[in-house]
């Protein structure tokens, strides 16, 4: 009589994993980077419990706890995990077992009380309004990769985009004459994002004299794109943005989302609401914008201990 084989502890965890990344997709909408990095937390987690003979549907508070804490040792061979990157793991454990709560296939959430090392608060890198203004000076000539590169920096300095959203415009996106663009953020999320006349101005001159001569004859539908005439990539777009950099003397200044940052901090340091910013930025949560509110906070005491006359003198 042929017996029904059992599924193993590992196996029974690859096949829950494999539920929850989907609902991640195809309900939630995540990026593939987001699922991606999902699925690597969790196989690290699924190989923690089968070192620990640990069911991942009989898991408690303590194995997640237990795992968390053997992360911040750096035991097995690896360094201690930055709390940043435990933030993640513990985050990504939260988000797996609600849905497994969510499935009934749990009676108790472990992860109810589960904490991780609180990650220092690490202000961005901006730069400042001169800097911006040397930075887009920096692509000169007229050739078409020269006055790419000049709407590329504009378009990402004047709507803070990231850079997946700036590789993933098309043309499509573009409202010129309304002064507004079509920007899809995480989760796939649009929103519609002002765009200034300098900017502006920089895209049309692309539009004329730029992309159709990176393009040719072909189908593209991206609005940038690299010296081929093919969708021009984040790794693409980064060594642009890095080249000039170079080319200003601001190369240490500069990292993949310097443009966006500056463009938050110069918005609210001119008036700016939080709440608009948070629309313009694409932010779910205006918690996370608020972070620019401590960024000019600092800048404001950078500025003052720099001019004040008595602002370095030791008390009387």
């Amino acid at each position: 009589m042929a017996v029904d084989s059992v599924p193993s502890a590992q196996e029974s965890m690859g096949e829950h994993v494999l539920d929850f990344l989907a609902y991640l997709e195809f309900e939630r909408g995540l990026s593939r980077n987001t699922l991606e990095a999902y699925r690597s937390d969790l196989a690290q987690f699924g190989a923690h419990l089968a070192e620990t003979d640990v069911d991942v549907l009989e898991a408690r508070h303590d194995d997640l706890v237990g795992w968390l804490d053997a992360l911040a040792a750096g035991t097995g061979g690896r360094g201690p995990a930055a709390p940043a990157t435990l933030q993640r793991k513990a985050a990504c454990l939260r988000s797996f077992y609600r849905h497994l709560r969510r499935d009934e296939l749990i009676a108790h959430d472990p992860t109810a009380e589960l904490r991780a090392p609180r990650k220092s608060q690490k202000l961005p890198q901006v730069l400042t309004r001169d800097e911006v203004a040397l930075l887009l000076r920096t692509p000169t000539g007229q050739d078409a990769g020269a006055v790419r590169d000049r709407a590329l920096l504009e378009v990402m300095y004047a709507c803070g985009l990231r850079a997946s959203e700036a590789v993933g415009l098309e043309l499509a996106d573009l409202e010129l004459n309304d002064g507004v663009l079509r920007a899809r953020g995480k989760g796939s999320k649009e929103r519609l994002v002002p765009i200034g006349r300098t900017a502006v101005t920089a895209v049309r001159a692309y539009l004329r004299r730029g992309r159709p001569a990176l393009v040719g004859a072909r189908e593209e539908r991206r609005l940038f794109v690299n010296q081929r005439g093919g969708q021009l990539t984040r790794q693409g777009l980064y060594k642009i943005v890095q080249r000039h950099a170079r080319t200003a003397g601001l190369e240490d200044k500069m990292s993949p989302h310097t443009l966006r940052h500056s463009f938050a901090t110069h918005l609210l340091a001119g008036g700016c609401d939080l709440r608009s910013l948070q629309e313009m930025l694409g932010h779910a949560d205006i918690a996370t914008t608020q972070i620019y509110t401590h960024l000019s906070a600092e800048r404001l005491k950078d500025v003052y201990f720099e001019a004040h006359p008595r602002a370095t003198l030791d008390a009387a």
